[in-house]
């Protein structure tokens, strides 16, 4: 069986297996009772290492493909991420804010969501995905910097940095900045990535939420 992009596959899966590892031994967290925040930030990374996945899968098997497989795994795929900045988003709100103005933002946060599930109904450019990512992401950093120079919350430090890596390696990835013919700008944004991933890790276990 051909392989098309075997450095991305593999890098693409490593990702995965690494992300879903982290996302476990966050849900494991006093016994699967952890804070409702590192609970959805789990889930979070869950969304993120299914997306990795899915990456690997069509980067390595693009060939074996149909047309109707590969939409099927890109509609997926861009789900999956939508998902992920719904979760980080959430659960940095859930130890941020408190009831009642939690549920409003909460609600905002799903409408947000929503709208973008129906557009890329339609949709496939990547673009719309930054588009929904992006503003959750500066969403955890703001909320996340609220925390600390009111809490001086340990956390903040984690997440913040994780952000700031996490678009260094997209601005890598779309740089088209490349080490080697065989190690192209898309694995060295999975290797960045995995830095980025363990650095929101490390906050998202520190959360606590807001009563």
């Amino acid at each position: 069986m051909q392989i098309t992009e075997p450095t991305t596959m593999i890098t693409d899966y490593l990702l995965g297996l690494f992300t879903i590892v982290l996302a476990l031994r966050l849900f494991k967290r006093n016994g699967g009772q952890a804070e409702n925040s590192i609970r959805l930030w789990s889930a979070a990374l869950t969304a993120t290492a299914i997306a990795a996945f899915l990456g690997g899968t069509s980067h390595g098997f693009a060939l074996h493909f149909s047309d109707f497989a590969k939409a099927a795994i890109w509609k997926t795929t861009v789900y999956s991420i939508g998902l992920a900045s719904f979760f980080m988003l959430s659960g940095t709100l859930f130890a941020t804010v408190a009831n009642p103005l939690r549920k409003l933002l909460l609600g905002l946060i799903l409408l947000k969501f929503l709208v973008y599930a129906g557009w890329m109904v339609s949709h496939d450019e990547f673009k719309y995905v930054i588009f929904d990512y992006a503003p959750a992401m500066f969403g955890v950093v703001l909320l996340q910097l609220y925390t600390y120079s009111k809490w001086k919350h340990k956390s903040a430090p984690w997440l913040i940095s994780g952000v700031v890596i996490s678009f260094a390696a997209a601005g890598v990835q779309m740089s088209g900045f490349t080490l080697h013919q065989h190690f192209n700008h898309n694995d060295l944004y999975h290797v960045i990535q995995m830095g980025a991933i363990y650095l929101l890790y490390r906050g998202a276990g520190l959360l606590k939420d807001r009563s």
